[in-house]
Formats: C-alpha cells, sequence, structure tokens
C-alpha cells in the first residue's frame, strides 16, 4: 500500500516495539517520539518495570499517520490532532471507552436485578405480628 506514491512502511509482526525500533520504523529520532506523546493523547506507550516504552503495533500505525500529516501533508500539531479526530482515530479511542463502561454498568446492573431478586423471594413466611393468629 501507498501514500502519495510514496511506499508505507511494513510495521513487523509483533506485539510490543522497544523505542529505538518505533523511530527507525517511523523514521524520526527518539526525542520526537517522546515529544509526540505528550502532544498526542492517543500515543500512551506502556512502560517496563525499567521505564523504558514499550509500543504496541497501534500506536506505531497511529505513529506513522502522525509523521504523514505532520511531515507529508504539511499539518500543525494542531491541525493533525484536529484530522485525526475527524478521521474516528481519537473517537475510536473514545468509544472503545465507552463500550466497556457500558459492560460494566450491565454488569452491574445485572448483580443488583439479582440481589433484588434474592431479597423480595419469600423463602419463609414472615414473622406474625402481634395479635394475628394462624
Amino acid at each position: 500500500m501507498s501514500t502519495r506514491g510514496k511506499p508505507s512502511v511494513e510495521v513487523p509482526d509483533r506485539l510490543y516495539f522497544k523505542i529505538g525500533e518505533v523511530a527507525r520504523l517511523v523514521g524520526v529520532k527518539p526525542y520526537v517520539l517522546r515529544y509526540w506523546e505528550t502532544e498526542f493523547s492517543i500515543v500512551r506507550p506502556g512502560k517496563t518495570r525499567a521505564r523504558h516504552r514499550l509500543y504496541r503495533r497501534k500506536d506505531v500505525e497511529t505513529l506513522l499517520e502522525i509523521r504523514r500529516l505532520l511531515y507529508a501533508e504539511r499539518y500543525t500539531i494542531e491541525g493533525a490532532k484536529r484530522r485525526l479526530r475527524e478521521s474516528g482515530r481519537l473517537a475510536d479511542e473514545a468509544q472503545s471507552a465507552l463500550d466497556e463502561g457500558a459492560a460494566t454498568l450491565a454488569r452491574v446492573r445485572e448483580e443488583l436485578l439479582a440481589l433484588h431478586r434474592m431479597l423480595t423471594a419469600d423463602p419463609v413466611a414472615p414473622p406474625l405480628t402481634i395479635g394475628e393468629r394462624k
């Protein structure tokens, strides 16, 4: 696949990448990637116990898109953020968070309904009140 006549970068089929590997793939220095992390909230690599960054494949693909927007399309940082938002990348992140929240809410609701059924079930007859006879 190519973008504007340039061959696209082939991202290896791996789960995690170190910052040096990502810098080579994207074609920028590691300090640029660290800067982009501060500007683009969508890029949040995990960290090891030794505080080394571990980028996911999705992060690498997003960084390639950011590089294309900034360098090939000549967008500003703000323009690139807006473009990513419009293209749905940021919206996808927000939607997945909403989906997780909705799933959690559904589980809590089911648990509450089960508790309600247990509390309203009449396993034993209520105690007799004073003056009442069977």
